[in-house]
């Protein structure tokens, strides 16, 4: 027996690989990157994407968490798409690096998915 794995492609990935992913524009400019991913507990989802965005050596980031379906994958790039300017990007819910988003407040959730226009993962608002 050997120990050799043929590896065919497939569609998923482990998180570890999607964490320090970059993110760009549709455009290629690069807004950031993927801090970390938000699994639903109960149903293994992934419901957002934490984007770090600005600051300098983690003083001052602004982490935002966006829904999952916000994101595209281009495989050529290697990286997300998300289809946001500055001044969008700059209003959008966000917390610093060294507080917390409250995941237990439902109703920020809602907001969020209104901010993107995008239908919350648990369905309807």
């Amino acid at each position: 027996m050997t120990n050799d794995v043929m590896t065919k492609p497939h569609h998923l990935i482990a998180s570890d690989r999607v964490e320090g992913t970059t993110v760009r524009r549709p455009n290629g400019d690069k807004i950031g990157h993927i801090e970390r991913l938000m699994i639903d507990k109960a149903t293994g989802q992934v419901a957002y994407a934490i984007l770090s965005f600005g600051g300098f050596l983690g003083i001052g980031t602004n982490l935002i968490p966006l829904p999952w379906a916000s994101l595209t994958y281009d495989p050529e790039l290697g990286a997300y798409h998300l289809d946001i300017d500055d001044v969008e990007l700059k209003r959008a819910p966000s917390f610093l690096a060294d507080k917390d988003f409250d995941w237990g407040d439902r109703t920020r959730e809602e907001d969020l998915h209104r901010y993107y226009g995008i239908p919350p993962y648990w369905g309807g608002y």
